[in-house]
């Protein structure tokens, strides 16, 4: 079979021939059906310092994907030859002291599909089952292998209270659109967010963002101040640009969260804790999904609380056309990016 692979330590990636996967136990075989490629997938192509000091080539790359499954192994007895799943990339020890208080999502001897082990961008995977997370019946293939980072903004976006809550997203990354979304699903009060791109802004307002504010044209301190006077309940930082964590701290209100998920380019050595003291806010870290709490409520939005991310699908091709489709991710005028394997 033909997998979309990172062979040399350069960048670029191959379309290379590679034998089907064997099944093992305590894992599931998967004909993949779709994969949505993830800025991390970027990082690999390109072959920047990140990926350099943690991807050992040959690697077949893709950790949001989704398939049916062809065979299971004889130890497994809650999936089943058949059932449509979606790809939770964070392989954990079941049995291990982080999973057991709740905290597999940070347990440090995490395996990240598709850059510690192959992963799923070829036409057959095998994975352990517990990472193989049923979808809702008839739930579209095409969105159903966005789940993995869907489950990025539902962790994040469920950090604290949504329903009636002012909320500011600051990035409009895929994350941040999901985030959108998410809110909208759970019946914030306000959505405001910030986005330099004129391509992800147009995305927002038609995910039902009620203001996007433009840094580069606009005053974000005064519009936010406008926008929310005594300050949003909660902001949720995607973008990883040391001003969006300033205008955090700023624009939420006393007593508020600020969950961040985007990776700062740089440690951060000049910020006002004081600011964040004296205004008794909450800074949470946000890493992954929670195991497996997230995929539980991402399943309840899909199911009960009618959450849309079709409009974050922007493109879908072929997985051969993967060149096109990195290049596409690259220029900027893209949400998610769609492969499919099952043509």
């Amino acid at each position: 079979m033909k997998a979309i692979a990172k062979t040399r330590a350069d960048a670029g990636l191959d379309l290379i021939e590679v034998n089907e996967p064997e099944l093992r136990p305590g894992h599931v075989k998967l004909r993949v059906l779709a994969g949505s490629v993830c800025g991390t997938d970027r990082h690999i192509d390109v072959w920047d310092a990140w990926a350099a000091s943690r991807i050992r080539p040959p690697r077949i790359i893709g950790h949001e994907f989704c398939g049916e499954i062809i065979e299971v192994a004889d130890d497994v007895k809650d999936r089943f030859v058949g059932q449509i799943v979606a790809s939770e990339s964070h392989i954990v020890d079941p049995n291990s002291d982080w999973v057991k208080r709740g905290e597999g999502h940070i347990d440090p001897d995490t395996v990240i599909l598709g850059v510690d082990v192959d992963g799923g961008f070829a036409p057959y995977a095998v994975i352990p089952a517990q990472n193989a997370r049923p979808i809702p019946e008839g739930y579209p293939i095409e969105l159903a292998c966005m789940m993995d980072a869907l489950g990025n903004g539902v962790h994040t976006v469920m950090d604290g209270p949504v329903a009636g809550q002012t909320v500011l997203i600051t990035g409009l990354g895929p994350i941040g659109l999901f985030a959108i979304a998410i809110c909208k699903a759970m019946g914030a009060a306000q959505i405001v967010a910030t986005e330099v791109s004129e391509y992800r802004i147009a995305l927002g307002e038609k995910l039902g963002a009620d203001h996007i504010i433009n840094p580069m044209s606009d005053d974000a301190y005064e519009m936010c101040q406008r926008l929310a006077p005594g300050g949003f309940d909660a902001t949720l930082e995607m973008s990883g640009h040391p001003g969006s964590l300033d205008l955090a701290i700023e624009a939420t209100r006393q007593g508020g969260r600020v969950s961040l998920l985007g990776l700062f380019p740089d440690r951060l050595r000049f910020m006002d804790m004081n600011r964040v003291v004296m205004k008794g806010m909450r800074l949470q870290g946000i890493a992954g999904r929670r195991l497996w709490d997230t995929w539980d409520q991402m399943h309840d939005l899909i199911v009960n609380k009618g959450l849309d991310i079709e409009p974050i699908k922007t493109h879908v091709m072929p997985f051969t056309e993967y060149q096109e489709a990195f290049a596409t991710l690259a220029s900027g005028h893209a949400g998610k990016i769609v492969l499919r394997f099952d043509s």
